[in-house]
């Protein structure tokens, strides 16, 4: 037995992801709907499957669940919370500027800025960094990082979580690394019990770093709004940037900043792709 069920594809910076509105259809396993809706020979084509809901709490107003290319559920990812909100406000779910959007990760707060009637941009409050997690980074196993990878040297990469996981690897020549090599064996390291997400970065200007992206559970993607977050975060600990940075990925560029507050945003855009129907098998 199939239903069908009407989604939307959209990206920020070039992550594109696959939104449904899970008020009007039920997606009884997400997991295995992510994986063969984000086929880009055989399906829809995508990083991802976000699931947009009701907050079942009074804090926030929406929720977010996100389902990698693979499968596997993701924390948080800040390229679909800007989408979120342009969808949001576009589709008329909200007249509110100001979302509060429950994810795996909190509750995260979207302002968006408008042009007229449409989102032209969204500032996300990511929340605080955190440096130190043994459920998600074993420091003692961190010398072993580099053993095997052909560029070496990167014993200086940086552990930053926001959220979620990411490792953040400072070159010299990013154009020299083979991403989809090197991320994939980082990413299952055991220094890292729960995978990670690795950045490649190089900075190219004062206050400009290009970075390229290897994220957990989807591969090399055109950006990632949690990584660009974590590659200025460790910029500003490292001194290679003050507490403000443009990230400039694949897809685009997010303007990050790390605020008196300790907590981080992220601006950037937001965009629709196109929309259609997919069928979907049902017990």
């Amino acid at each position: 037995m199939a239903h069908i069920v009407h989604f939307t594809k959209m990206h920020g910076a070039g992550n594109d992801y696959i939104y449904v509105d899970t008020t009007l259809y039920h997606i009884s396993d997400p997991s295995a709907a992510a994986i063969a809706w984000s086929d880009r020979h055989k399906g829809i084509g995508s990083d991802g499957l976000v699931l947009i809901g009701l907050s079942p709490i009074p804090e926030a107003d929406f929720s977010m669940r996100i389902f990698n290319a693979d499968g596997s559920e993701a924390m948080m990812c800040g390229n679909a919370s800007r989408c979120i909100g342009k969808y949001l406000y576009e589709k008329g779910l909200t007249e509110k500027t100001e979302i509060r959007l429950l994810t795996l990760s909190g509750v995260k707060i979207l302002n968006l800025h408008l042009s007229g009637d449409k989102v032209e941009s969204v500032t996300v409050d990511m929340g605080e960094p955190v440096f130190e997690d043994e459920t998600l980074f074993v420091p003692s196993k961190a010398k072993e990082l580099s053993t095997s990878l052909p560029s070496g040297g990167i014993e200086g990469g940086f552990f930053v979580s926001m959220g979620n996981p990411h490792y953040v690897i400072f070159t010299d020549d990013i154009n020299s690394i083979d991403v989809a090599d090197e991320g994939r064996q980082l990413e299952f390291h055991k220094a890292f019990p729960e995978r990670c997400n690795i950045e490649f970065a190089q900075l190219t200007a004062p206050g400009v770093i290009r970075t390229r992206v290897w994220e957990r559970g989807s591969g090399i993607t055109m950006a990632c709004g949690t990584g660009a977050c974590a590659t200025a975060v460790a910029a500003a600990i490292s001194g290679r940037c003050g507490r403000k940075s443009t990230i400039v990925m694949d897809g685009g560029e997010l303007e990050i900043a790390w605020e008196d507050d300790n907590h981080v945003s992220m601006t950037g855009p937001a965009a629709f792709v196109f929309e259609g129907d997919v069928e979907l098998e049902t017990d």
